[in-house]
């Protein structure tokens, strides 16, 4: 066939052209002496499409799809002039050393893999990373020294962003300027510069991304949260797998040059990205339906909890999808056992009660988000959200920042989403290269750290983070309304926001109220179905840890979504709500100003 260098394509079409036709079509313009440079390209959508159809070898073409990428890489390094994109990443993290190291293998196992860029002098030439430090603690910033210096060891170019360069780079802005984004970037001083919340440790870290640029023209900024992982979740009869089956750094490249998006973002599979205050309702139904059917099934029987899982549809994990333009889910999904071998009830029943607090960190047995191919990696859509743990923007992107980060309520890349496209339309966009999102670790809770998360001996108490949630629906959907009545680029008014923010709160009450008073109604169900009802487990003594476990749980959602949770009485309080009202009301009206400041840096 071709010549020199091309032996991954050539083997590539003859194993698989029999089963993909197309590729007999591109073998046979190789043979004709087309530049076989331009023959890899067509052949990639064919691989995937195979791939991802269930009917083929999936590691089988995965195999031969990196191999056809590293063949790529090799024979474009060979001629010179590669004038594709360089790649920063920026890490924001805060005491999550095991969650550092799994975001750091992923995107070393990127590079071996697809070599996107290729070597120079041991090093991936177009990749670099800011590991941006959030930490409190000492010992976890020296853990994540060491793995910034095991992972340079490795071939990637890493930086460590540090709470002393930080803060040196921030006070090295002109005053004025630095007092205007004292709200995006923060106003810590020097002895307490961290856990300074994840959007304004992000916001830092565009300031190292400026200093590290040496062409602004072809970089690519790609921020990545540490609980995010670059490969996907495929679905197998065993469970499902992490692959590396999707090259982010080529597909990204691709769309930057050949369309006008200014900002692109990608959603996550795996664990859902939102908090448990919001997923508190669906996952009771789920616990009931995994204990009824366990009651009639027996101890001693084969386990019946295997076989693939449901695949929820969008959103199915959110108490309050609906809100989000979604369709009603069904009631309950079904626990997928992730037991092996032969292994009674008894044991399955172990495992799940062992795994039941995870939930509080974010993590949900039954409504997990598998990848799916789709239309392929390079369609895009309009976005409305930024995912902050998945965005990729170019150098005029980096003006379309995550604001309103000083108080600390969740849903600010929604929000931050909403304003964006109001003001730049489809050149926000969204494609189908997800994360791997990973709430805990194999280190376990009591190695994991989540902020507005606090864990006790046998309590979890998530009041921060409920009522961070409440009023970040609040500006959320504030600001949704707000960009449909008002005009992005101008001021906002006081009575416009106003306005918006006194109906909105009346709405999402009503609704919180409601889910209140089911996640009451399910947690009495849940607590009489498995401690009431006389099942089999009451009477199984090596079982008794695991009911121990299950009754921490029921009392952990009595205790943070009851009548009397904190949470749930501030957001009650009409002069808490008050408070919170004028703090977003003010954000909101100095949104534009403070984007001005933000903008002239760049």
């Amino acid at each position: 066939m071709g010549g020199f260098g091309t032996t991954q394509l050539e083997n590539c079409i003859a194993r698989h052209q029999a089963a993909i036709p197309a590729l007999a079509g591109i073998g046979r313009q190789l043979q004709g002496g087309t530049d076989p440079l331009a023959l890899y390209e067509p052949c990639y959508p064919l691989l995937e499409q195979a791939m991802w159809s269930g009917a083929a070898d999936f590691h089988a073409l995965l195999a031969d799809y990196q191999a056809l990428f590293r063949e790529q890489e090799a024979l474009i390094a060979q001629r010179g002039n590669d004038e594709r994109h360089r790649f920063i990443l920026g890490i924001p993290i805060a005491d999550r050393p095991p969650h550092l190291r799994a975001c750091l293998e992923s995107i070393l196992q990127v590079c071996r893999r697809y070599d996107y860029g290729g070597k120079r002098h041991g090093v991936w030439d177009k990749i670099e990373v800011v590991v941006a430090e959030d930490s409190r603690l000492e010992a976890n910033i020296r853990r994540d020294l060491e793995l910034v210096a095991e992972y340079r060891q490795q071939g990637l170019r890493v930086h460590h962003f540090g709470l002393d360069e930080q803060y040196e780079l921030l006070h090295a802005l002109p005053a004025g300027t630095r007092e205007r984004l004292g709200r995006l970037l923060t106003t810590q001083t020097r002895d307490k510069f961290y856990l300074k919340g994840q959007a304004a440790n992000r916001n830092l870290a565009y300031l190292k991304f400026l200093q590290l640029t040496e062409d602004k023209d072809r970089t690519l900024y790609f921020l990545v949260d540490s609980d995010q992982r670059l490969c996907v979740n495929r679905q197998t009869e065993s469970g499902d797998e992490a692959v590396y089956a999707l090259n982010y750094f080529h597909y990204a490249d691709k769309i930057f040059r050949n369309s006008d998006t200014l900002m692109l973002t990608g959603k996550m599979v795996g664990n859902p990205p939102v908090s448990p205050s919001v997923m508190a309702a669906n996952f009771l139904n789920d616990v009931s339906t995994f204990f009824t059917r366990m009651s009639q099934l027996g101890k001693s029987r084969p386990c019946q909890f295997h076989g693939a899982q449901q695949k929820p549809g969008d959103a199915a994990y959110h108490d309050l999808a609906g809100l989000f333009g979604y369709e009603h889910q069904q009631a309950a999904f079904d626990y997928a056992c992730r037991l092996e071998g032969d292994h009674d009830h008894a044991a399955c029943l172990r495992d799940f009660a062992s795994r039941l607090n995870a939930f509080f960190f974010g993590e949900h047995l039954t409504r997990r988000t598998w990848f799916e191919y789709g239309k392929g990696f390079g369609q895009l859509s309009p976005a409305r959200t930024v995912y902050p743990g998945n965005y990729i923007v170019n150098y005029a992107g980096l003006k379309y920042v995550i604001p309103f980060g000083h108080l600390r309520l969740r849903m600010s890349g929604p929000t931050a989403g909403r304003l964006i496209a109001a003001e730049i339309g489809p050149r926000f966009a969204s494609f189908n290269m997800p994360n791997l999102h990973r709430r805990t670790t194999e280190a376990g809770l009591e190695d994991d750290f989540r902020p507005g998360v606090e864990v006790g001996r046998e309590q979890i108490d998530l009041a921060n983070e409920f009522e961070r949630q409440f009023f970040g629906d609040l500006m959320l959907f504030s600001t949704e309304e707000l960009v449909k009545r008002a005009d992005v680029n101008r001021p906002f008014s006081h009575e416009a926001v106003e306005a918006v923010l006194d109906e909105k709160e009346a709405e999402l009450l009503a609704l919180y109220r409601q889910k209140h008073a089911a996640i009451a109604q399910k947690n009495r169900q849940l607590n009489e179905r498995v401690f009431e009802s006389g099942h089999w487990w009451l009477d199984v003594p090596e079982l008794k840890e695991a009911l121990a476990q299950v009754r921490a749980f029921i009392d952990n959602i009595e205790r943070n979504f009851g009548e009397h949770a904190p949470a749930w009485q501030e957001i009650q309080s009409s002069a808490h709500r008050a408070r919170r009202k004028r703090q977003i009301a003010e954000a909101l009206m100095n949104y534009r100003a403070e984007r001005d400041a933000w903008d002239s840096l760049f």
